[in-house]
């Protein structure tokens, strides 16, 4: 019985010490994927940005000069 008991406390440890380091892993991804998230923003809204330039320098191409 005692020889169980032992066995069954070194497997709680061994799943212990596992989920800890799952969880050192995931809070590490979960860094990353936030990290990952605001540079996707950051793009998206730089080409945003960048598209309403080039409609605005289209629209502005096609006008008359104030001569015409």
């Amino acid at each position: 019985m005692k020889n169980l008991i032992k066995k069954l406390e070194e497997q709680i440890t061994f799943l212990q010490h596992e989920i800890s380091l799952l969880s050192k892993e995931l809070y590490s991804q979960q860094k990353e994927i936030m990290i990952l998230k605001k540079e996707i923003f950051d793009f998206k809204k730089t080409i945003d940005e960048l598209n309403i330039g080039i409609e605005t320098n289209i629209i502005n191409e096609d006008k008359k000069p104030p001569h015409y």
